[in-house]
């Protein structure tokens, strides 16, 4: 059998393949500039602990069950997983992997949309008020499957836009699409069944909406 060899468009087209992960790179280099801090809150505390316990109810995830935690701020989450018994890695960009690191945690500094983890090693996959800072968040959400064991269940909470809290404005925000559009996103990528749910409250600026998703991914 004689093996035809490689084109010469193939060849080319190295060089300037390699250019664009260059100029790619470069731009989410760029957005590091947009990173902040995220210190508790008693919202945010008291609406992961809720709805933790809602998923729980769900989908049980074992004593000793893996999580990753994608955006994990300054580990409200992580302790929440710890105390069910689970084993829970957060993952964070910026001064937070110190601080979540001083509290005993274990942390690594990673950018969501590359999961430096092998194929379905978690049984939960958290990412709460994370999504939202993906420039594509299509690609986001396939690594989440690809990281989650088969039967593994993803949560994702995202902010609605267009309120009075007008969460699109945000500098680190990117992808603050509408509910529908994230469903779609969700189940392309290998989620056929969704529940999701509004979270609506009041804050000092007014009325605002929250979306939770939880699905599990097909055994």
């Amino acid at each position: 059998m004689t093996q035809t060899p490689a084109s010469s468009a193939s060849i080319s087209s190295a060089p300037a393949s390699l250019d664009r992960y260059r100029r790619l790179d470069a731009f989410l280099q760029r957005l590091h500039g947009d990173i902040y801090p995220e210190p508790p809150s008693p919202l945010h505390t008291s609406i992961t602990r809720q709805m933790f316990e809602r998923l729980m109810r769900m989908h049980p995830i074992p004593a000793g069950g893996k999580v990753l935690d994608i955006g994990c701020g300054q580990g409200v989450a992580l302790e929440v997983f710890k105390a069910a018994g689970l084993d829970p890695v957060g993952i964070t960009l910026g001064p937070d992997a110190q601080v979540c690191r001083a509290k005993g945690f274990n942390v690594l500094e990673m950018d969501l949309s590359f999961l430096d983890f092998a194929d379905g090693t978690f049984d939960l996959v958290w990412c709460r008020h994370a999504l939202e800072h993906s420039v594509f968040p299509f690609f986001t959400l396939s690594e989440m499957h690809r990281v989650l064991k088969p039967g593994g269940v993803l949560y994702v909470e995202v902010p609605a836009p267009d309120t009075s809290c007008n969460h699109q404005n945000n500098p680190n925000h990117y992808s603050v699409l509408c509910q529908s559009m994230w469903v779609q996103l969700i189940q392309r990528v290998g989620f056929p069944k969704i529940n999701f749910t509004d979270l609506k409250f009041t804050t000092g600026m007014g009325p605002d909406v929250y979306w939770a998703f939880t699905q599990q991914k097909p055994g």
